[in-house]
């Protein structure tokens, strides 16, 4: 792979810090701009980031950049930012993207900060993702093997950052963390050297079965089919009252459901919020960039349906550079702010790896989605009553849609405590607002975000924020 073309310094100045300014602005939830607090000498000097290119000030935070050993000869990509308040005694929270295949650092540069009430981790896994890597090359994996390398990563942080070891530690994440988060949770918590409390996914996959079931209806009644489509997929995916989208084996339900796939992530709507215009226009199934084909499928929805995947695999076949971008998105300053030289140096990342793209192409092909479902590990956790549980959804992403994961929440059958209500955010001026709707179980709790995609912080930030620390406060919502 060739690196993106190198702009004049004083270009770079302006555009990097134009996109940091974009990234670093009061998004999510926790944490950045700056600990002055003096710490103890147990955090890797070695990974300190000492100046970033493009800004125009160098912030006062502490962050880290470097390496994590996972399983085997993967080495994970890490990039840690201390709280600005009180880093000592904030918790430490992990966060991870999805994909299967994409970077944790679009979570850092484009939904988060800045970061006031935590500690956080971004992790970019499986290895093959951004500037992670594996020695031996060899990047198929499955949702075993990630769990247990990135449990492994999180293990060596605590080794290299001590001094974090007994703060309170939550799992979070976004998409595909949906099975990431809770695969690794149950691991974390056999280790009793780790101060797990809790952990958060939003707009997760929890279950394929009920977020295509939910999705088709979803899609139906925010007017997207139309009625000769939504009868036929009644008559031929349906009986009993009762509908199966998800792997049902009649011929015309099959062509039907292929349909509703082509409407939802190949006509041109924006998949991650369907009231948000799609980056670049309506898209192809293909877009060409030079001597690059790009794909814009993670693979995610309808995953029965013949021949999802193997036009994926053609292509690779074919010779052709490939590349994986999530649909409707312009990753362009992300990735020519972090394929710059001078960035890369400042974030210790080697000069023989490749360049860094937010999706991995070949990670997400050859990865194995072993579990259709996270109820198992969900009942795991609830029973040990042990952790606070939070799975929250912006209600207008079709990707991993609200009603699929509400509708998973209430399958795992915990007592109810709060019924559904709406749960409110102070806007200043305009007083308290409805920012969207909650029920709460025994240690687990459901929430949507009015207006909010895929991606809720991007979209919300205040109620983002406002929602993030009650989790972490374990305050009601």
């Amino acid at each position: 792979m060739t690196s993106s073309p190198r702009a004049p310094p004083g270009e770079l100045g302006r555009r990097g810090a134009e996109m940091v300014r974009a990234a670093l602005s009061p998004l999510f939830l926790l944490l950045l701009l700056g600990s002055s607090a003096p710490r103890g000498e147990a955090a890797p000097q070695q990974d300190e980031i000492q100046s970033l290119p493009g800004l125009a000030k160098q912030p006062s935070f502490r962050q880290f950049s470097g390496y994590l050993k996972g399983s085997g000869s993967k080495r994970l990509h890490y990039w840690f930012v201390e709280s600005q308040n009180d880093p000592e005694n904030s918790p430490v929270v992990l966060w991870l993207n999805g994909g299967p295949g994409c970077s944790s650092l679009d979570g850092l540069l484009t939904e988060h900060g800045p970061f006031l009430i935590a500690n956080v981790l971004y992790l970019e896994s499986p290895a093959g993702v951004g500037f992670s890597y594996s020695d031996d090359k060899v990047y198929a994996t499955n949702d075993t093997e990630v769990a247990q390398s990135n449990f492994e990563a999180l293990k060596d942080f605590f080794c290299l950052f001590p001094e974090y070891k007994d703060n309170k530690l939550f799992l979070t994440g976004e998409s595909y963390a949906g099975i990431y988060i809770p695969t690794l949770a149950v691991l974390v918590m056999q280790d009793p050297s780790m101060n797990l409390q809790g952990l958060a996914v939003g707009n997760g996959l929890s279950s394929y079965e009920q977020n295509d079931n939910s999705l088709v209806y979803f899609a139906y009644y925010h007017g997207l089919l139309g009625n000769r489509l939504w009868s036929s997929l009644q008559t031929h995916c349906c009986s009993q009252n009762k509908c199966n989208f998800y792997d049902n084996k009649d011929p015309e339900c099959v062509t039907n459901l292929q349909e509703v796939s082509r409407i939802v992530g190949n006509s041109g709507l924006n998949i991650y919020n369907l009231y948000a215009p799609c980056a670049g226009g309506v898209p192809s199934y293909l877009r060409y960039e030079d001597d690059t084909v790009v794909i814009q499928d993670l693979g995610n929805i309808f995953t029965q349906l013949p021949l999802k995947r193997t036009r994926h695999q053609a292509l690779l076949r074919s010779g052709n550079r490939v590349r994986m971008d999530p649909p409707c998105t312009n990753t362009t300053a992300t990735s020519t702010y972090l394929n710059d030289p001078y960035v890369r140096k400042a974030l210790h990342i080697p000069e023989q790896l490749p360049r860094w793209d937010m999706c991995n192409l070949l990670v997400n092909l050859q990865y194995r989605r072993l579990y259709q479902s996270m109820n198992s590990q969900y009942l795991k956790l609830l029973n040990s009553q042990k952790y606070k549980i939070l799975l929250y959804n912006g209600d207008v992403d079709m990707a991993c849609n609200f009603m699929g994961d509400e509708w998973f929440v209430d399958s795992l059958n915990q007592k109810m405590e709060v019924q559904r209500r709406p749960w409110l955010v102070n806007y200043g001026e305009s007083g308290e607002q409805i920012a969207g709707f909650v029920k709460e179980f025994s240690h687990i709790a459901f929430l949507t975000i009015k207006g909010a995609g895929h991606m809720v912080p991007t979209d919300k930030p205040l109620a983002a924020f406002t929602m993030f620390s009650r989790f972490l406060n374990k305050e009601p919502y």
